[in-house]
């Protein structure tokens, strides 16, 4: 007890600590907020001698610099940018699709002013958001309206809670996906009022399944693309165009979960199974949903399209405000589909599709320059370019891998797991994968801008 009451009378004064020059003075802090960060290092600084867990006497630098990080690591946004360098490309942990300049740019023109969101500039009277982008979409699939919320799971339970509240939907025992965070299919169908029917088994439906379920409470047939598994093997789906003839004939809609969405056939970047939503719609479905931010690239939203008489009802239905997409949504959401009205500006302009099209060749040579900005900032490491295979990401085309290069990278004074953990704390993480005690960098998610940042990251993490 003597001992510790001796190194309490040793700990700084709030003011002692102020006026150490290796508090970083460089940071401009608030006099508030210094203090407070002081008060808090001396705070734990009281309890870890009453403790018996610090036994010598602490110093006005050791507070110092301890106040110092503490400031530093709480000013720092929580959500912030980082390098990609997985080669996963919507990559959901790190934010799915990324969005191109000028989409960006409408997004700080929108949020750094007042806007048109609810103001129809012509008429001189209040409009609606909606309006925004509904011309667009439906230029661009042919559907005769949309509406947009804030996911693709909202955009499911509107749809049936407008369409067939206390009604059966039927639905094949093989489409009961699980989406990402335990969200279910049938979860979102109860919330929605909806009655579940299951039809098939888990591999195999046929079309007179769905005929037999048809009762006098059946209000739609429901199809969920499995956008984030596959069923491989002894298997057999009902044809969307066969499902709507069936349904049609008698007097049901047909409602298509597509998941992804995706405007761009991406049969031409050696990627299959992955329907268009043109396709989807020419098969006859009276109202589908998909994903803003997957291969659609554009921000997060759940996009609701198909035959104006259910859009409306979704539009009056109370659920539609809770669901309702912000100002910054909407402008990147019509920046995006605007580059879709010249298929070669959606190449050029939005980063999901341009990753995908990228070739071999492109990526070895973008590889090798990664490979030589390292090497000219630091000889601690062994650098090799190699082969590797990449994932398109977020719960879709789950069955293909994307071949790609990356920089394999072998620190010679520290272990690749201490890398990796050094990597993941700087300033801009830099986030890759370790594969056979190689730290891996996928150059298909890396912007060539921000080669020399990860270059100077790695020669700082290896000494």
């Amino acid at each position: 007890m003597a001992a510790n009451t001796a190194l309490l009378r040793t700990i700084p004064k709030v003011d002692e600590v102020l006026a150490s020059p290796l508090f970083d003075p460089e940071q401009q802090l608030s006099h508030s907020v210094a203090v407070e960060a002081i008060r808090a290092v001396l705070e734990e600084t009281r309890e870890a001698i009453l403790a018996g867990s610090l036994t010598e006497a602490p110093t006005v630098d050791g507070v110092a610099l301890a106040a110092a990080e503490r400031v530093r690591s709480h000013s720092v946004m929580s959500l912030r940018r980082l390098i990609n360098g997985t080669g996963i490309v919507l990559h959901t942990n790190l934010g799915r699709a990324r969005l191109g300049e000028k989409v960006t740019q409408a997004v700080c023109d929108v949020a750094m002013g007042y806007s048109t969101l609810e103001y129809d500039v012509a008429a001189g009277r209040r409009g609606s958001r909606y309006s925004h982008i509904e011309e667009l979409v439906t230029r661009l699939t042919g559907a005769e309206s949309a509406l947009v919320v804030n996911n693709n799971a909202a955009a499911v339970m509107l749809i049936l809670g407008a369409m067939t509240k206390g009604k059966e939907v039927v639905i094949s025992r093989g489409e009961l996906v699980e989406i990402g965070g335990s969200f279910r299919v049938p979860e979102i169908m109860e919330q929605s009022g909806s009655i579940l029917v299951e039809v098939g088994s888990t591999n195999k439906t046929h079309l007179s399944d769905y005929e037999k379920a048809i009762t006098e409470n059946t209000g739609a047939f429901l199809k969920v693309h499995t956008s984030n598994f596959r069923i491989l093997g002894f298997t057999e789906s009902v044809p969307t165009k066969d499902m709507v003839e069936v349904a049609h004939a008698h007097g049901l809609p047909v409602i298509h979960d597509l998941g992804s969405g995706v405007f761009v056939n991406l049969e031409q970047f050696g990627i299959l199974d992955e329907p268009t939503v043109q396709q989807c719609l020419d098969a006859g479905v009276d109202v589908l949903s998909f994903s803003g931010d997957k291969l659609l690239g554009g921000p997060q939203a759940g996009i609701i399209i198909g035959k104006k008489k259910y859009i409306d009802q979704m539009k009056k239905h109370p659920l539609t405000r809770a669901l309702r997409v912000d100002k910054m949504t909407l402008a990147a959401l019509e920046a995006t589909l605007r580059l879709y009205l010249d298929p070669r500006d959606a190449m050029e302009e939005i980063p999901t599709l341009k990753m995908l099209a990228v070739t071999l060749e492109q990526l070895e040579a973008k590889a090798n320059r990664l490979r030589d900005a390292i090497a000219a900032k630091t000889s601690g490491c062994a650098l090799s370019v190699i082969e590797e295979l990449g994932q398109v990401g977020g719960g879709s085309v789950p069955t293909q891998m994307l071949k790609s290069r990356v920089v394999a990278i072998v620190p010679s004074a520290i272990s690749v797991m201490e890398l990796e953990k050094r990597l993941r704390a700087c300033p801009v993480p830099v986030i890759g994968r370790i594969n056979k005690d190689q730290y891996l960098l996928d150059v298909r998610t890396i912007e060539e801008s921000d080669f020399d940042l990860v270059a100077e990251n790695i020669a700082a993490c290896v000494q």
